[in-house]
């Protein structure tokens, strides 16, 4: 079947927020999956420059107030980037919002089946970013190939989803933004699985691992396991891995938007002379 493709180049608007007008919309796939691009200060005006990716999930969530959860909350993914791109913090870079699924958003971020829950669809979703949105983004926007030039992304079901496709496609992304993971999915299925993946890899994605002290006791002492058995296979904190127990920190948009600018500046540092230009 033939892949729908539409791009919209528009501005994203919502109650109380700025007009912002580097933000593109696509449709991928037969059922119009939304993709939200953002496109760094400087994209137009350097067309010779190329730049690298993130793709995080939940993309209803992370730009536009009209769309998110909880209407006139974001993760105030745009302006936080132009920021601390402008300020020399960021490298620019190109950040894709994929649309969750709705009601299917359990059975996609899940990678393994749980007898109660049902899920286990996220190697399905996980083509569809591989095979359909990446050549379209590559297509579509002037943007470097490779895992060390690749991120991707997102929170609760969508931090484990993103965790889980980059061990398994290390070669494809490189740099993994694992927001509050759901690490209880399915027994911990995830620990089993860093386990094996950690005594094959070679080459290791960079890892930002946080969890909120006030996301439950569960949620933290999942999150150190994790930590724990990343380490464990080679990752070093500070280097290829931060993992943060965030202060205050709790499960929703206002949180997590407190915690993309520190994200980004651990997966995608200025180089040096870096900048908007």
């Amino acid at each position: 079947m033939e892949t729908l493709v539409q791009a919209e180049e528009q501005t994203i608007r919502g109650p109380g927020a700025a007009t912002h007008p580097r933000l593109r919309r696509h449709k991928v796939g037969a059922d119009g999956r939304e993709v939200t691009v953002y496109l760094p200060p400087g994209y137009e005006e350097d067309a010779g420059r190329a730049y690298p990716l993130l793709i995080l999930q939940d993309g209803q969530n992370l730009f536009d107030p009209e769309t998110a959860f909880i209407p006139g909350r974001t993760w105030r993914v745009a302006e936080t980037a132009d920021e601390a791109i402008t300020q020399g913090e960021v490298e620019p870079l190109a950040i894709a919002g994929v649309a969750n699924a709705g009601e299917r958003r359990l059975a996609e971020y899940t990678p393994s089946r749980d007898w109660r829950l049902g899920g286990g669809e996220a190697a399905q979703y996980g083509e569809m970013l591989m095979g359909e949105l990446l050549p379209l983004l590559r297509r579509e926007y002037r943007l470097r190939s490779g895992a060390a030039e690749t991120g991707l992304g997102g929170s609760s079901l969508g931090g484990l989803f993103s965790l889980w496709m980059g061990l398994r496609e290390p070669g494809i992304f490189g740099k993994l933004a694992v927001l509050s993971p759901s690490v209880w999915w399915n027994h911990s299925y995830i620990l089993s699985y860093v386990e094996g993946a950690g005594r094959r890899l070679k080459d290791r994605p960079r890892i930002w691992l946080d969890a909120g002290d006030a996301e439950g006791r569960r949620t933290l002492a999942d999150a150190d396991a994790l930590d724990a058995r990343l380490r464990h296979h080679g990752w070093r904190q500070g280097v290829d891995l931060h993992y943060e127990r965030v202060v205050g920190g709790t499960h929703d948009e206002g949180a997590w938007a407190e915690r993309v600018g520190p994200m980004l500046r651990f997966l995608f540092p200025a180089k040096r002379g870096g900048g908007a230009g």
